[in-house]
């Protein structure tokens, strides 16, 4: 009966050794999952930031306008920043802002080139500016030459209105200047027609006194289209 009952507590006390290991191994199970869960399994990726740090701990205010355009990469660099400086003109703002929101219209391999840059090397827009269009020169586009504007000509079935559009959207964009050869390449460009001997007629000087002439023109073409258009009305009735 002694030894049964030795025997019984023995067992007792092996159940409760192995009871405790067990509990012991579970809660450190545990504080193994809660850890892994809270703490991340790698380092959060540092980025490298080319601004240097007074740049970089510049706000933007809220009331800079963001700037609708973009650059991938592959379009004229000095469009792309005519664009930009036009739209940010109607906010303004420092060199830093400048930079800022300059980043926010790259895009592709053009994001990637501003990350390869060194760290804090950026100090201010001109100097960001001339990196931008020194990395991308190839893509702008060849300089205009005064000539381009003899190429503009009226084509057939075209109306007068949408070729002076035209030859004057040319001429913002050449470096023609002289106003005795912008008078020729238009007179050169239109069609036989009135209008051409209107022009041979008033032997404009400038290219003000032509576009006075085509305003004059246009008002009697769509003067006499509107005639046309009309319908004679009925003879009335004895």
């Amino acid at each position: 009966m002694h030894e049964d009952l030795v025997a019984s507590q023995a067992r007792n006390e092996e159940l409760s050794k192995v009871t405790e290991e067990l509990r012991q191994a579970l809660q450190e199970q545990r504080g193994r999952t809660i850890v892994e869960e809270v703490a991340p399994s790698s380092p959060p990726r540092v980025f490298p930031m080319p601004f240097a740090q007074a740049m970089t701990d510049t706000p933007i205010p809220a009331s800079v306008v963001p700037v609708k355009a973009s650059f991938t990469g592959v379009e004229d660099p000095e469009a792309h920043l005519t664009t930009f400086h036009t739209q940010m003109m109607l906010s303004g703002g420092s060199d830093a802002i400048y930079c800022k929101m300059f980043v926010s219209t790259l895009q592709g391999t053009a994001l990637e080139w501003f990350v390869s840059l060194p760290t804090g090397h950026i100090t201010n827009f001109q100097q960001f500016s001339k990196l931008f269009v020194d990395q991308y020169i190839v893509n702008k586009a060849p300089p205009r030459v005064s000539y381009d504007l003899f190429d503009v000509r009226q084509y057939q079935g075209e109306s007068f209105r949408d070729y002076l559009n035209r030859f004057g959207a040319q001429m913002v964009r050449s470096p023609a200047k002289d106003e005795e050869m912008l008078v020729y390449a238009f007179k050169k460009g239109v069609l036989p027609g009135p209008f051409c001997e209107a022009l041979i007629r008033a032997h404009p000087a400038t290219f003000v006194e032509v576009r006075r002439l085509a305003v004059a023109h246009i008002a009697d073409e769509s003067e006499g289209a509107e005639k046309r258009g009309s319908v004679a009305p009925a003879r009335p009735r004895a």
